[in-house]
């Protein structure tokens, strides 16, 4: 083993950790392990290491164009309104039982996200689920999962349902194999859509929680609630009393978490410590008591909430739950950099991430893309808020412009006309992306700068760094010993006629985890190379395996991380991590088991 395997192997085991540690960002992490590559290899000049032009030729790589491409065709969807066509569908539903109502949901959002990518379809679906459910009598729980399952499902089906997709066809190419058809996954996509939908269908309403959203279930002192935080004022009558005897919380919708003196939590039940000027008090409050706090006498909510709390007259205030949108201009900075009160004159009472509660300050609290917000402010501030492209308000869906509307043919005849081109072999499909993307912008359906917006370069930055740790990896050998190390362990435990299967079998579990904690493109970029290579140590076509791969990929249910869907539903939905296990791995299973046994039925190895 050489130095240079060496250095690949640690770069990929600490590139593994910080994805799943979570510090910092994956797009950070992936632009650290290239700007290491880089620094490395001009450092060493090592023959084995992939040289300045070879390293920077991934920026060139065609898959990557194209999911940049396909992130506008998916934002002109969405602007012109065509992704609404589904909600007037849905909304016929309402009087279909649960388990109707989820199986045509599925089966439209699946059809819908397998030519469409699958975060706007779920982002511009979500305030019309929430809405359907109060109509129906149904916990939003039970179908903000599904609408998120459901997008993945459609995503698996065809080339362009998901960015994986291509990715892996991209690298396949660039191999000299022939690259993945538009609708050559659908072989193995539809069965998993079949069996998902029944699945869902007989066992969602069971193993679903029944919670409801963000505001409606802040009360329940053991599911989620909101912090904020209040100081005792100098001259309080509160001072030298218990909270307890002060009856400051009874009947409020307060609960007292903490106190907080000389910058050190004070032991014991807070209820019991007699409060002094100046105490900090981290308070747990639903939506009714965050107006309540603002009255309570002899406490000051912190700076940023008081004084936004004066300029809302109690008459016309109103309490509203709103999730900072893809692309938002807001996400990596603080509320007070943004200045968020003067900006959208609306106050920040709490915000809500992966399940947890932010202690923090909120003032200095970065956000970042999924956060939930829990806004305080004016009819007229919520209605404004509404139609920013910052912050998308759950309780109204977005109704676009009427100047965009008139233009949704030519957004839907673009993107017919892609996938048809590239069905037919016409043109290479960047080719046809690249040509719709230009029609796009010159007819109008959007703006140049709101389509540079719309791509996910976060996600592009993330392809790049892996394709670039993957070509590492291959040139040092490092993909080959892996191959090799594979290859003989699954010789040694099945028999010849089962190895190419079990090695499928092995491909999938070891893409699907490395989905459920790192991120989809990362690992379609580091196994579909792999997966090369044990197709060339065993002898057979890698078809099958990068098939494998692709929905292994796209197939992410059992965590709430695996999939940029799944995040944005989990905390709008009040789900807990576990949620997302307990209906997810048993999907994850059906998936794996539709994959092996199919995948060689249309695939020969």
């Amino acid at each position: 083993m050489t130095w240079e395997i060496i250095f690949v192997f640690t770069l990929l085991i600490l590139a593994i950790v910080s994805f799943v540690w979570e510090r910092i960002p994956a797009d950070l992490t992936s632009l650290t392990v290239f700007g290491i590559l880089l620094f490395v290899s001009m450092a060493t000049q090592s023959e084995h290491l992939p040289t300045l032009e070879a390293t920077l030729s991934v920026f060139s790589n065609s898959a990557a164009i194209t999911i940049a491409a396909m992130f506008i065709v998916s934002g002109a969807l969405e602007r012109t309104g065509a992704i609404d066509l589904i909600t007037s569908y849905l909304r016929k539903l309402v009087k279909l039982p649960y388990k109707g109502f989820i199986f045509v949901m599925v089966i439209g959002v699946a059809a819908v996200s397998a030519f469409v990518n699958n975060t706007p379809v779920v982002i511009a679906l979500m305030p019309v689920i929430l809405s359907l459910s109060r109509e129906m009598g149904v916990a939003s729980s039970k179908l903000l999962i599904p609408l998120s399952y459901a997008s993945i499902f459609g995503g698996t089906c065809t080339l362009l349902g998901t960015s994986t997709n291509l990715l892996a066809s991209g690298i396949l190419r660039d191999a000299g194999h022939a690259p993945i058809g538009m609708f050559e996954l659908a072989a193995v996509g539809l069965p998993i859509l079949a069996f998902g939908t029944i699945y869902l269908v007989l066992f969602g309403n069971k193993l679903l929680p029944h919670r409801e959203t963000l505001t409606s279930i802040l009360s329940a002192e053991e599911r989620k609630e909101f912090i904020t935080e209040a100081f005792v004022r100098a001259g309080s009558d509160l001072h030298g009393q218990t909270a307890k005897e002060s009856g400051m919380l009874k009947g409020r919708g307060i609960r007292l978490l903490e106190i907080v003196r000389h910058g050190v939590a004070a032991q014991g039940n807070p209820k019991d410590i007699k409060l002094q000027y100046g105490d900090r008090l981290v308070l747990a409050c639903r939506p009714s008591g965050v107006a309540e706090a603002h009255s309570m006498k002899g406490i000051t909510i912190q700076a940023e909430l008081t004084e936004g709390l004066e300029t809302i007259a109690t008459d016309e205030g109103a309490i509203v739950e709103g999730i900072v949108a893809p692309h938002a201009s807001i996400a990596g900075r603080t509320l007070q950099e943004i200045n968020f009160r003067q900006r959208f004159r609306m106050v920040v009472v709490a915000v809500h991430r992966k399940g947890t509660n932010q202690r923090e300050r909120l003032g200095s609290l970065r956000l970042v893309e999924g956060d939930t917000l829990l806004m305080m402010g004016s009819t007229d501030a919520i209605n404004s808020l509404a139609n920013s492209e910052e912050i998308i308000i759950l309780d109204r869906p977005r109704v676009p412009a009427r100047s965009l509307r008139v233009k949704m043919p030519i957004a839907i005849g673009t993107t017919i006309g892609i996938v048809t081109l590239a069905t037919l072999n016409v043109v290479p499909i960047v080719s046809a992306v690249a040509l719709g993307v230009a029609l796009l912008l010159l007819t109008g359906c959007m703006k140049p700068k709101d389509a540079y917006a719309s791509v996910e370069w976060s996600i592009l930055i993330i392809i790049f760094g892996m394709l670039a740790l993957g070509q590492a990896m291959d040139s040092t050998g490092a993909s080959l010993l892996i191959a090799g190390n594979m290859t003989d362990l699954v010789k040694s435990i099945a028999p010849e006629h089962l190895q190419n299967v079990m090695m499928l079998a092995f491909i999938y579990i070891i893409t699907s985890t490395f989905t459920e904690f790192l991120s989809n493109n990362a690992a379609v970029a580091l196994m579909v190379p792999i997966a090369l290579g044990i197709a060339a140590t065993l002898g057979v076509d890698p078809r099958p395996f990068v098939v494998g791969s692709c929905i292994a990929a796209s197939a992410s249910f059992a965590t709430p991380i695996g999939y940029q869907t799944n995040t944005y539903v989990y905390g709008v939905g009040g789900y807990k991590f576990a949620d997302f296990t307990k209906v997810g791995l048993p999907l994850n299973i059906i998936c794996f088991i539709v994959t092996v046994f199919v995948v060689p039925m249309f695939w020969e190895f």
